[in-house]
C-alpha cells in the first residue's frame, strides 16, 4: 500500500498552459479531479499512465512510493485503468478477459480459482465461460473492474467509469469500485464531470479550469 505522488506536473498544448497539479494521493484515498470537457482531465490520466500524446508537453514526476514512474513504459507502471466503456475483448470469454491481465504466477488451476473467487465476490458466480456479448451493462462493468484488480495494480485511475450506466447501476458500481480500492489500499484518481461521483467518493476534489 503505497502513496501516488504527482509532483509539480505541468502540461501544455501548443505552448499554452493546460493544467498544473501537485498533490499526493494516500493509499486507499479517492481523489476526484473535476472540470468541463477539454480542460485536461483525461490528459492528466494519460500522463500518469504513460500514454500521453506527443502533441502535449509535460513536466513533473509521478511516483508510486519510491518508484519513479515517469520514464517507465506504460506496461511497467502498475497503474490500473477503468474507462467509460468496459472494453472487454469480444473474442474471449469472461474467464479469458480476467486472465488477460493476471500474473502468470501459480498453476492454471490456481488462476482459475482466483477468477472464480473474484466473480463470486461481485455476484457473478458461474459466469466464467460466458460470452461478454451476453452480459448486461452492469455485468460488463463488474468484469472490467475485476480484470483491472486481478492485474494487481499499485494505483487506480478512473476515467468517468460510471457515466454510461443508468442511475441504479451508477450507485451500485460507485459503491463497489470505491469499496474495492479502499480494501486494497489503492491510491485512486478519478476524473469526472458528475458531482454525484465526487460526492460518492467522499474525498478531496481538485477543480481544473477555475
Amino acid at each position: 500500500m503505497l502513496p501516488l505522488a504527482l509532483e509539480g506536473i505541468h502540461i501544455t498544448l501548443d505552448g499554452a498552459p493546460l493544467l498544473s497539479v501537485d498533490t499526493v494521493i494516500a493509499p486507499g484515498e479517492v481523489l476526484t479531479v473535476m472540470g468541463p470537457s477539454g480542460v485536461g482531465k483525461s490528459t492528466l490520466l494519460a500522463y500518469i499512465a504513460g500514454f500521453l500524446s506527443p502533441a502535449f508537453v509535460a513536466s513533473g514526476h509521478v511516483r508510486l512510493g519510491d518508484r519513479e514512474l515517469t520514464r517507465l513504459p506504460a506496461e511497467e507502471r502498475r497503474v490500473g485503468l477503468l474507462f467509460q466503456d468496459p472494453l472487454l475483448f469480444p473474442h474471449l470469454s469472461v474467464d479469458g478477459n480476467l486472465a488477460f491481465g493476471m500474473s502468470a504466477v501459480g498453476s492454471r488451476r490456481e488462476r482459475q480459482q482466483r477468477s472464480e473467487a473474484a466473480l463470486a465476490d461481485v455476484g457473478l458466480e458461474g459466469y466464467r465461460h460466458r460470452d461478454p456479448a451476453t452480459l448486461s451493462g452492469g455485468q460488463k462493468a463488474r468484469v472490467a473492474l475485476l480484470r483491472v484488480l486481478l492485474s494487481e495494480p499499485g494505483a487506480m485511475l478512473l476515467d468517468e467509469p460510471f457515466s454510461k450506466l443508468d442511475a441504479t447501476l451508477r450507485d451500485e458500481m460507485r459503491a463497489l469500485v470505491f469499496a474495492r480500492v479502499r480494501e486494497r489500499g489503492l491510491p485512486t484518481l478519478m476524473v469526472t464531470h458528475d458531482a454525484a461521483d465526487a460526492e460518492a467518493a467522499a474525498g478531496r476534489v481538485i477543480e481544473l479550469g477555475q
